[in-house]
């Protein structure tokens, strides 16, 4: 079942590095679960792949938070950025390095070579300049940008700035831009969001600050090469982190392999920063003279019963707390099925627990349990040879072997919800699959004296379809997939079911959940 790989080059993936002034909640854990899901499956098909994350730590929305708890900004950082590194080992998520950009090396030369190579080709000059700025966006809006006067993400009014900043010349690569993701060499993903895009580049660009007063930003962030009196703005660092990350201040082998030398560079990131990640980081590299990334991958967000994830309403879910009761896999199956990966989702108890309840305990549990059950009852926990196939096992074999086929095409368009819809239907098709030949019938009929061919059939092709859904299941629910090749007795998923192997113990894939429908109390 291992696909060979088809010689295309290394494949370099990234989430957005998210602020880090409170505990991630499940909005957060929603786009590191879906890159996972991207690098897990390239790294399946025999990519060389870099999986980075990390933390937007020089943010005005982290000064401020620290100013609040009455702690010093450093202090809280540290602590946050824990919390991220606990979510993503709770939510098995495979990243290969985690950038922190306050305090790594290499963040900081990197940041500061970018900024040299924009300053060189002539484009960064200062200028005073006046205008709307919003703290939780990090961003200055233009007045017919606002919502009654308010930021629309935030709901906030945002502060009148007026301070000597270094500028960026952005509109000078406004037709580039437009021409480069028009013809997606630059592919921004879904094609709504392409077309966002290139409606804000045809609006007209403007020259965008890039740096902030060491006052403003209370003496937080990179500094300004040469300049001591000001600090990078936030999102020019933040953009920075993935190159910097690869060693791109030294010119090192990872950025020679993973960046310039990548088939793919993906950012998949939430769609209130598209404009950063489609935009002005496109136009940086151009500036730098450095490759460009070839995806933008955007998704929505989640709200939590059909209201905005906010502290202040109450409604935070910590994924941990998710985790700790449905397990890993149960919240990321929830994600991925339930959430389209390009729109808005919202995240129910009532919604999750009927997932788990229906989709992998009842659907999927059931199938792997009853299928090594009958292998232990009905052949001693041996795998038999199949003999000739009927109908009802080669309509099964057909839907089952051309399931990676269609799974490579939902991926091909990051969408792993077509995917596990695809997968879904070789799993209901495989249960109708135990109703149609019921073994248990076929056992009795061989201890009356039938022959044992049609049985071994069946069980053959039940282990089989389950080896490949072990192997199919793996980049979306990798703990599940192992714990199914170890109840076929394969060393691990891809492995062939060949006859004579002996299976496992069964044992419940996803066990019950107690009131499952109630939220945890906390």
């Amino acid at each position: 079942m291992q696909v060979p790989n088809d010689h295309r080059g290394p494949f370099f993936i990234s989430t957005a590095i998210p602020y880090v002034n409170a505990r991630p909640h499940v909005g957060h854990a929603l786009e590191f679960v879906l890159t996972d899901v991207y690098a897990r499956y390239q790294r399946q098909q025999g990519r060389d792949v870099f999986f980075l994350s990390g933390s937007d730590e020089n943010s005005l929305k982290n000064v401020q938070a620290a100013e609040k708890e009455g702690i010093s900004t450093q202090a809280l950082v540290d602590r946050y950025v824990l919390a991220y590194q606990e979510m993503c080992r709770a939510m098995n998520i495979s990243n290969d390095d985690f950038i922190r950009t306050s305090i790594d090396p290499r963040h900081l030369q990197g940041a500061a070579k970018i900024w040299l190579a924009m300053a060189e080709a002539g484009d960064l000059y200062t200028r005073s300049y006046r205008g709307l700025y919003c703290v939780g966006c990090e961003l200055f809006y233009n007045e017919d940008e606002l919502v009654d006067g308010r930021c629309p993400d935030h709901g906030t009014a945002p502060d009148l700035v007026e301070e000597e900043n270094w500028f960026f010349r952005l509109s000078k690569y406004a037709d580039q831009l437009h021409d480069l993701i028009s013809r997606d060499v630059l592919r921004v993903v879904p094609a709504a969001r392409k077309n966002e895009v290139l409606r804000f580049i045809e609006s007209g660009l403007e020259d965008f600050s890039v740096s902030r007063s060491r006052a403003r930003a209370r003496d937080w962030g990179v500094a300004v090469p040469g300049d001591p009196t000001q600090v990078m703005y936030v999102w020019v660092d933040a953009l920075a982190n993935y190159i910097t990350a690869l060693d791109y201040a030294s010119d090192g082998a990872r950025y020679a392999h993973y960046w310039t030398g990548a088939d793919d560079r993906v950012h998949v990131i939430g769609k209130g920063i598209l404009r950063f990640h489609a935009v002005y980081w496109p136009a940086m590299l151009l500036a730098a003279g450095e490759p460009l990334p070839t995806h933008v991958v955007v998704h929505g967000y989640l709200t939590a019963d059909g209201q905005k994830i906010s502290k202040s309403i109450g409604n935070v879910i910590d994924p941990l707390d998710v985790v700790a009761r449905y397990g890993v896999d149960g919240l990321r199956y929830y994600m991925l099925r339930d959430f389209s990966p390009f729109g808005d989702g919202d995240f129910t108890w009532e919604k999750l627990a009927a997932r788990y309840r229906a989709d992998l305990a009842n659907d999927l549990g059931n199938l792997l349990n009853r299928s090594v059950s009958m292998l232990g009852r009905y052949r001693a926990g041996v795998v038999p040879a199949a003999g000739a196939p009927t109908t009802l096992d080669i309509e099964l074999a057909e839907l089952r072997d051309g399931m990676e086929a269609r799974v490579a095409a939902a991926l091909a368009e990051f969408d792993p919800q077509s995917a596990l819809t695809a997968i879904w239907e070789l799993v209901t098709r495989a249960n109708g699959y135990v109703e149609q030949t019921a073994p248990w019938t076929l056992a009795r009929a061989e201890r009356d004296g039938a022959g044992p061919e049609r049985l071994d059939t069946v069980l053959a092709t039940l282990a089989t379809t389950l080896g490949q859904l072990a192997w199919l299941l793996l980049p979306f629910l990798p703990d599940t997939s192992h714990a199914m090749a170890a109840q076929l007795g394969l060393a691990a998923p891809g492995d062939p079911i060949v006859a004579g192997a002996r299976v496992g113990t069964p044992t419940p894939l996803f066990p019950r959940v107690e009131d499952e429908v109630a939220a945890p109390a906390g």
